[in-house]
């Protein structure tokens, strides 16, 4: 492995967020010397849930995290489509003991404030200095040795591979490829954590739980092994299109998108602290994600709508294997990231489209009446077409993936 090399590889990593920190922890398991430049004054993540299912679970497992993420996130016993008008319930699939029985790790949700703490101290406990605050990327450059990464100061920094993951609005992305080209999506999203003990019980309990209805549908779920309920709404509506997830709703105005579904999701509404609201937007995944000793990771190069509750496993997934091409094809960065490059983009692109699909599948206006929504949902929902959307998803496996060139 890498990490016996006496001299072994710089890596910069632009960005302290989800991705980039599981590719900083992979790396440095590796014996990489890893230094992550992020913008920000100091590090925190804001207030959201995620779900993550058994393939982000065995990356994060096999980068020692399991017992940290026992103790913060919550474990999910299935998911289940609930009808928005009606409440009428269907199970969509089991999870909990069966996730880990089919395979081989859990399916959590957790606070992304709580995923990224734990990331960050796993960071920080193999090396201390390895993120740097305050360093915004404004320019990269790179040449037959190495990549020289400016910051906003005006001060520099060296290494022998830059990874950009640094978002969706990726200033590494941007001097590689061009300025950002996004479309609006049509939809407008409400996000908030509400405390569990302002629920009742059966608005509490361990299931992923998506409301689907014409034009628009609402997710929950627990969070902190059960403290907090993660809420998101998401509705065709296009007069609102900041893409921001700072920006402040009010209670008042997310009843009123959602004013004729049923009581549940008011309920759920109400017990919100703060709202917030934000545009989603459309991205193409990248063509190129690679250039030389640069290339990117996440919302950076495959930035995705959230209906297939995967981009942070995407994210994390990318870091393990960056860290893998770059451990087992060392000698050429090139070669080593255009590999990398190669091995994720098919799987995340398929997400992206995945996610797009699934907003329509949500929306879709069959569900408007009873009489159609129940044979919609049966047919849309059976277990052939969910085991179709997602068994492969759950089973990619970062450790059986062929790295070597022959693959």
């Amino acid at each position: 492995m890498q990490g016996s090399s006496v001299n072994p590889p710089h890596i910069l990593i632009a960005g302290a967020g989800l991705g980039g920190l599981a590719a900083a922890l992979a790396l440095l398991r590796r014996g990489f010397k890893v230094r992550i430049l992020e913008q920000a004054p100091q590090l925190r993540e804001l207030g959201a849930g995620i779900q993550l299912s058994a393939n982000a679970n065995r990356a994060l497992f096999q980068l020692g995290l399991g017992d940290a993420l026992d103790r913060v996130a919550s474990a999910a016993a299935g998911k289940r489509i609930r009808l928005w008008n009606s409440g009428q319930t269907w199970p969509l699939f089991d999870l909990g003991a069966e996730s880990i029985s089919r395979y081989g790790y859990p399916y959590l949700t957790i606070y992304r404030a709580d995923l990224h703490a734990v990331l960050v101290d796993a960071v920080r406990a193999m090396d201390p200095l390895a993120i740097e605050l305050n360093a915004r990327v404004v320019s990269t450059r790179q040449d037959e040795d190495g990549v020289t990464v400016t910051l906003a100061d005006g001060s520099t920094r060296r290494g022998d591979i830059l990874v950009g993951a640094d978002g969706v609005h990726s200033r590494v992305r941007a001097d590689l490829f061009g300025a950002d080209e996004a479309a609006f999506s049509g939809t407008l999203a409400w996000r908030g954590v509400i405390p569990a003990t302002r629920l009742p019980a059966h608005l509490r309990e361990p299931y992923a739980v998506n409301w689907v209805g014409p034009g628009a549908h609402v997710i929950h779920y627990p969070l902190r092994r059960g403290e907090l309920v993660n809420f998101v709404g998401i509705l065709e509506r296009d007069d609102w299109q900041v893409e921001s997830w700072t920006q402040q709703g009010t209670i008042e105005e997310c009843l009123r998108d959602f004013a004729r579904w049923h009581e549940d999701v008011h309920t759920l509404i109400r017990a919100l602290d703060q709202p917030f609201k934000w545009a989603l937007m459309l991205r193409e995944p990248l063509p190129v994600w690679s250039q030389g000793r640069i290339t990117l990771l996440g919302d950076a190069c495959h930035p995705t709508l959230p209906m297939l509750a995967s981009g942070a496993a995407m994210a994390i997934e990318d870091g393990y294997i960056l860290a893998r091409c770059l451990d087992e094809l060392a000698g050429d960065p090139a070669v080593a990231l255009a590999r990398y490059e190669t091995l994720r983009k098919e799987r995340t692109t398929r997400v992206v489209r995945g996610s797009a699909e699934n907003a329509r599948r949500f929306h879709n206006p069959a569900l408007a009446h009873a009489e159609g929504a129940a044979a919609y949902v049966e047919r849309e929902w059976n277990e052939d077409r969910v085991r179709e959307r997602y068994e492969w998803l759950f089973t990619y496996d970062v450790d059986a993936v062929r790295v070597d060139r022959a693959a």
